[in-house]
């Protein structure tokens, strides 16, 4: 649906020239919710503004749909727009106008006739949930009410690719969840493209399907959300998933040593189980296996997109061989095994 062939934007300032965006390529499947994360100043915005070309690109392509749009005449990409729907962080409502006008607002710029907008108008309300409000002034709404007004409006013109700028960072933990909810039934329900720009791991780990990591105006790691996070190739990606799954290793056990009886031998491990395998008794099945012993010394589980996920420290003892085997049959059980220490 989004093809993103080496985008770059600088922006020239005296004596300055700021690299927003270097040699970015990205590819976006038809119906996906795809995360863009990055801290503040890396490029996530300018990137999303570049799609629906709010802001011109330096270089590159970007195909939405089959259409090139960097190629577009202004009337051409006026239109084009249309089929780009897009959702603020401050909502950008018209405090003037009435939530049914605020919806009705891009309808009347293209040219609807109105009683087909009146129409739509009512629809997109039944939809966001805000039936019960469509005579109420922006003023008069809750920052969630606000949001979703926002949603039916960037939905107006029935597009066919939804960009989020970061529309739930201005809004609490439990709206937020309310929100995610929504755009997640909308994708489903209309099999739309959402694009979801964010700095936030709780929002991809929520509703994406796959993701994008952006550091220093590049993109640094792409892949589906539970292979991000069961293994994170890249510091800035384990950062971010360290803000809501701690994956990292307590510094007292990376150096806990015990004393060995014989040819007895001690390893640190971390295993990280993910889907069904969260829910079955590998380890103590490892034990029985392979007779070797395993003290767990820490862990947590989380839901990635409603499956289960977690990480288990252990420290297993044995005999190196028996500790080869019971890894490598956790390995065969599509488990990842990482070792940190070992005598």
């Amino acid at each position: 649906m989004i093809e993103i062939k080496g985008l770059t934007k600088i922006y020239h300032t005296p004596g300055q020239e700021i690299r927003a965006l270097d040699n970015v390529s990205l590819s976006v499947k038809k119906g996906e919710i795809f995360g863009i994360i990055g801290l503040s100043g890396a490029g996530k915005s300018t990137l999303v503004r570049c799609i629906n070309m709010l802001e011109k690109p330096t270089a590159g392509q970007i195909i939405v749909d089959g259409q090139d749009v960097t190629a577009l005449s202004s009337s051409e990409l006026r239109s084009a727009r249309q089929k780009i729907g897009m959702i603020f962080q401050h909502f950008n409502l018209l405090s003037s106008r009435t939530v049914f006008d605020n919806i009705m607002f891009p309808l009347e710029i293209a040219g609807v006739p109105r009683n087909e907008a009146s129409k739509r108008v009512k629809e997109l309300l039944e939809l966001v949930g805000l039936s019960d409000k469509a005579q109420v002034y922006p003023g008069q709404l809750s920052g969630g009410q606000k949001q979703r007004v926002g949603i039916a409006r960037a939905l107006a013109n029935e597009p066919k690719v939804l960009l989020s700028d970061e529309a739930t960072s201005a809004l609490d933990p439990q709206t937020t969840r309310s929100i995610l909810g929504l755009l997640k039934d909308i994708n489903q329900r209309l099999n739309i493209t959402i694009v979801m720009i964010t700095h936030d791991m709780n929002v991809i780990k929520e509703i994406c399907d796959r993701v994008a990591v952006i550091h220093d105006s590049k993109i640094v790691e792409v892949g589906d959300v539970l292979e991000i996070f069961s293994n994170p190739r890249t510091p800035v990606s384990r950062d971010f998933i360290n803000t809501v799954v701690n994956r990292d290793i307590p510094e007292e056990l990376l150096h806990r040593s015990k004393p060995l009886e014989g040819s007895m031998t001690a390893r640190l491990i971390r295993v990280t189980f993910i889907g069904e395998s969260a829910g079955d008794p590998v380890i103590s099945s490892m034990v029985k296996k392979y007779d070797v012993k395993a003290n767990i010394l820490y862990g947590n589980i989380d839901r990635i997109k409603g499956k289960p996920f977690g990480n288990l420290t252990l420290e297993l003892l044995g005999d190196p061989v028996s500790l080869d085997d019971a890894m490598n049959y956790l390995r065969d059980l599509g488990l990842e095994v990482e070792v940190f220490n070992g005598v």
